[in-house]
């Protein structure tokens, strides 16, 4: 029997750039989420499913109508540099400015993204193992939520990335109205939840634009992670804290997936 009896998905994967959104009753966020996702044109099984978290004021929307992410997947894998991969793209729960995918009094966002939605996506779509290979992504608040979430729960994530993250939710200001708005959510920045969790932690990768507000925190970000022993991949681009930036550079993060799979133990017949 499903656990999300409610669940509605849109349309065709043949249509509209092979995207569709799945819509279901979260008890998470007490409400219903959806959750834009990309699947592959053709026939195909047991696809890595990558997790892509919006920034703040974003929605599950964003990441395929601002940044293009199901094209970009799409011509990489069309030129062979990546295997067909699932993305799903979620809203955050659409709540306040800054609650970081993280437990809030308003609604339990880490088991939104973590238990519901993987779980969701992978019930109703078949090319998807129950217990799909799994990837996080995301930018700005949404790096925030990949980095501290992919630390959190290292044991099932294969490989983690963040551009222009947020290194702690104190720094949900510079882009909200309302600064306060998720800081009951966590009060620990990422690189506690990195470090603490080095010994479990997936490959993990991340970038910032060298105009961009956040560059000198996660450069802070850079030197702990390094003086703790923490394995890591940390570049820095020209670029501000745009969709521009955003979009050029997503194929580094499915390009490191990819070589994730590559050197982990993901069977050749999955390729």
């Amino acid at each position: 029997m499903s656990r999300y009896p409610s669940v509605q998905l849109s349309g065709s994967q043949r249509h509209r750039d092979a995207l569709q959104v799945v819509s279901f009753e979260s008890v998470a966020l007490r409400g219903r989420g959806d959750v834009t996702v990309f699947v592959p044109p053709g026939t195909h099984h047991e696809l890595p499913l990558v997790v892509l978290l919006h920034g703040v004021y974003g929605n599950h929307w964003a990441w395929a109508n601002n940044g293009g992410a199901h094209r970009t997947a799409a011509r990489l894998i069309e030129r062979g540099l990546i295997r067909p991969m699932i993305l799903a793209m979620p809203a955050d729960g659409v709540w306040g400015g800054g609650e970081g995918y993280a437990r809030h009094r308003h609604g339990d966002y880490e088991t939104w993204i973590m238990d519901e939605v993987v779980g969701c996506v992978a019930e109703v779509l078949p090319e998807l193992d129950l217990d799909p290979p799994l990837f996080l992504a995301g930018l700005s608040m949404g790096g925030y939520g990949a980095l501290r979430l992919g630390a959190k729960y290292g044991r099932r994530i294969l490989g983690i990335s963040a551009h222009s993250a947020m290194t702690h939710l104190t720094e949900s200001g510079r882009f909200a109205e309302d600064p306060q708005s998720g800081l009951h959510s966590d009060k620990h920045s990422v690189g506690w939840w990195l470090i603490r969790h080095r010994a479990t932690l997936a490959p993990l990768r991340f970038d910032c634009g060298t105009e961009d507000p956040l560059i000198e925190a996660n450069r802070r970000l850079h030197s702990d992670l390094t003086a703790h022993g923490v394995a890591h991949r940390y570049q820095e681009f020209p670029g501000y804290h745009s969709w521009d930036y955003w979009a050029l550079h997503l194929p580094d993060t499915l390009l490191f997936f990819e070589d994730c799979l590559r050197r982990g133990a993901w069977p050749a017949t999955h390729r």
